[in-house]
């Protein structure tokens, strides 16, 4: 199977400014642009980067660019202009996404970092509306369709910097392939039309023809992108999303998308996901194609040691392991993610009320709400179903001082014995 072929298959191709045999003929020198307006990536920029790593599995070289200029400007969004941020702060975004692309990528993959602020920052204005600014006509640029529902929308404006925007995305691309030969470019397919200007300021100003793809928005189960605009962001950074965090993302998706997202996001071959995916529908509550695609997509990002402790604490607090099993390192995780109560020695020798641990550990509001969930069935300890609304704990209740209490499905709280 071709390059092409296998980007094809996954669903990994929505636009292309030629036929993607064409395009990946060749070894390329492909670039992707990064907004710096987040020290960290989430899961919808994973699917590009990680498109990325597959072009340099292949032979391309990679090339990312950082908005240092352009992030001061921001893109035009649907409603409103973005916050403009100031050098320091993307300065410091910048090294962090750096560290994060060589942790995603892994040593073997080479890539170029540049930043556009390094020419666009010392572009003048005449030269750059004589040289640059005369290949764009203000009727195309209208009829972009971010731009045209912002004009079409009361109320709405764009500004003469948003406006711009595209300019200074075709000057990119210009000036990437005169001074490294870069002549593909990726990206999400809300920003075609911008990769589009770059392909053609090339072709008017140089003479050649370059390329670009990109690759489709990749959605929430609830249809909306992936985004930290959107208020669903997953973030790769752990300090900002844990790898449990993380893994109980993945394994927690419903089974719609399921499919593209083992495309999109894992190296899983074709093959194996079809296979997969047939297991799946003949036992979807098995939650097999969700447990692999959590466990690659988590081990990609933070790597094999955080996958087992993720998925450790996980069985542990969802009931398929005893909590008291768990390896040292697992059981801090589930301890970091998870309520906790801590009880002790001399109170469990007396008789420690369930409903006050329930009550202290969130999971109820009242010790006689509390009571009202036992006599409902809804609790259970170490696995047992308690139905003594009047339980009280003891030291044989706790051994290896831990204890996991669970009301209903996903409420959890882990006792601990002081």
């Amino acid at each position: 199977m071709t390059l092409a072929d296998e980007l094809k298959g996954r669903g990994l191709v929505e636009h292309a400014s030629a036929d993607v045999e064409k395009i990946l003929e060749k070894p390329r020198t492909v670039y992707l642009g990064i907004d710096p307006t987040a020290d960290s990536a989430q899961v919808g920029n994973l699917a590009v980067l990680l498109l990325m790593k597959r072009l340099s599995d292949a032979g391309h070289k990679l090339v990312f660019l950082v908005g240092g200029a352009t992030g001061m400007i921001g893109d035009p969004k649907e409603k409103g202009e973005r916050s403009l941020l100031d050098e320091k702060t993307l300065a410091k975004n910048t090294r962090a996404i750096k560290t994060q692309l060589k942790s995603l990528l892994g040593n073997k993959v080479r890539f170029m970092m540049v930043d556009n602020a390094d020419w666009l920052t010392r572009v003048k204005l005449i030269p750059f509306l004589r040289d640059i600014g005369k290949h764009f006509t203000v009727n195309e640029l209208v009829k972009r369709e971010i731009i045209k529902k912002r004009l079409e929308t009361p109320d709405e404006s764009i500004s003469y910097t948003e406006f711009t925007y595209a300019l200074l995305q075709g000057l990119d691309y210009l000036t990437l392939n005169e001074k490294y030969g870069v002549d593909l470019q990726v990206g999400g397919s809300d920003q075609w039309t911008n990769i589009l200007s770059g392909v053609d300021l090339v072709r008017k100003k140089r003479g050649q023809e370059v390329f670009a793809l990109s690759i489709p928005l990749v959605t929430d189960a609830s249809g909306k992108k992936f985004g930290k605009s959107e208020g669903n962001a997953v973030w790769l950074d752990p300090k900002k999303t844990s790898p449990f965090q993380f893994y109980q993302f993945w394994i927690n998706l419903p089974d719609d998308n399921l499919e593209t997202y083992l495309k999109v996001y894992t190296f899983l071959p074709l093959p194996e996901i079809a296979a997969l995916m047939e297991l799946h529908r003949r036992n979807p509550g098995e939650r097999q194609a969700q447990e692999t695609l959590a466990r690659l997509v988590t081990e990609i990002v933070h790597g094999p040691a955080a996958v087992a402790q993720a998925a450790a604490a996980s069985d542990a607090l969802f009931g398929r392991i005893a909590f008291a099993d768990l390896s040292r390192e697992a059981r801090a995780v589930a301890l970091a993610e998870a309520p906790s109560v801590t009880i002790a020695k001399k109170d469990l020798e007396s008789g420690y009320s369930l409903a006050e641990a329930l009550v202290t550990g969130g999971l109820a509001s009242s010790k006689n709400d509390a009571r009202r969930l036992i006599e409902g069935k809804g609790v259970s300890l170490s696995g047992f179903t308690i139905e003594n609304p009047n339980q009280d704990l003891h030291m044989a209740d706790l051994p290896g001082g831990y204890a996991l209490v669970r009301k209903g499905r996903q409420g959890v709280l882990i006792l601990v014995l002081k």
